[in-house]
């Protein structure tokens, strides 16, 4: 784990950690040079592939434009880290709130707000899907749900850090049999089947994820 006061790269200054998983951790952090709060996630790993696999994904990422997804900002490779730079999201996520306040969220006052949820998060599936590199979250649940002020919904945490997405070389990477790596990890109650089973998740896993979400 980073203590806070850690600075990489020369800009970004560790705060405090947010979580940590199997894979690696997540920090709020300060961008010293543009002075604005930084989600600073770190992975683990450190085999070559791996390596060259985390770029390709936060190039792919950093392309993503959508009012439901945090922006990615940088992506950096120090130490034995590899940093995935996004936009922080103030407040509480679902799962907290759901744990806080859940008669609230059962009440028949709240359907119409959760409903408006769905069609944004919806949307930004849509987005996800369809993009020239489709993009798959493969890991969505109350906890990876957060508001903003006006009470708007954003999806984090696209599993670079906890083994959500499956990576593999870039495609100008030479490739062999042994360059090809899953990265198996999953959420119950949220998780489609086929996931559970190491299956290849994609579009329709997502839905199944949003769907057992909403529903909770």
């Amino acid at each position: 784990m980073l203590e806070p006061g850690a600075i990489l790269q020369g800009r970004y200054q560790v705060i405090a950690p947010v979580g940590k998983g199997g894979m690696g951790s997540v920090y709020r952090a300060r961008d010293l040079r543009l002075r604005t709060d930084v989600a600073l996630k770190e992975t683990l790993f450190s085999d070559d592939v791996y390596r060259r696999a985390f770029e390709h994904e936060a190039q792919v990422l950093a392309r993503l434009r959508h009012q439901a997804l945090p922006r990615v900002i940088d992506h950096f490779i120090e130490g034995q880290g590899q940093f995935l730079v996004m936009e922080f999201i103030h407040g509480e996520d679902l799962g907290t709130q759901l744990a806080r306040l859940g008669p609230r969220f059962a009440s028949p006052q709240a359907m119409p707000t959760i409903l408006r949820w769905a069609d944004q998060l919806l949307d930004a599936l849509h987005y996800l899907h369809t993009r020239p590199v489709p993009v798959y979250h493969r890991d969505i649940k109350p906890k990876n749900l957060k508001l903003t002020p006006s009470y708007d919904i954003i999806l984090l945490d696209f599993g670079l850090a906890r083994g959500g997405m499956t990576v593999s070389a870039p495609p100008e990477a030479p490739t062999s049999p042994g360059d090809q790596r899953k990265i198996y990890g999953f959420t119950p109650p949220y998780a489609p089947i086929e996931q559970m089973r190491d299956g290849e998740p994609d579009a329709r896993s997502d839905l199944y994820s949003l769907a057992a979400t909403l529903y909770h």
